[in-house]
């Protein structure tokens, strides 16, 4: 092996100590206000008709399927128009899903306690 010179530096040890209250520290520092990425959740309504045509078709097909039901089946149409009309109002159609829910409970109240005695 060859003899190498190696020089090593020596470091000088600190050995006052300083007042730190009496030094300012001018650090910038900041805090994220964004939500993370990761942490969003995945929305149908954002991807949604946002000019409410598609709720407004459930709306009006839930209605009619509830008007159905007071002359048709009205226990099986009337929960389909309800489930119809919380589909409606999910998408944008409150006022017609609205109406589909309560024509729907109304035709199932009739159909379950009042149609039995005619």
């Amino acid at each position: 092996m060859s003899d190498i010179n190696r020089s090593y530096e020596t470091v000088p040890v600190v050995t006052e100590q300083k007042d730190i209250s009496s030094h300012r520290y001018d650090e910038e520092t900041s805090a994220e206000f964004a939500e993370p990425m990761g942490n969003r959740a995945y929305s149908v309504r954002e991807h949604d008709d946002h000019d409410g045509k598609t709720g407004t078709g459930f709306g009006a097909f839930a209605l009619i399927v509830s008007i159905l039901s007071l002359f048709f089946m009205p226990v099986i149409l009337g929960i389909v128009g309800i489930i119809l009309g919380f589909i409606a109002r999910r998408r944008g159609a409150s006022t017609l899903g609205a109406w589909a829910i309560g024509v729907g409970v109304v035709s199932i109240i009739v159909g379950i306690f009042i149609m039995p005695f005619f």
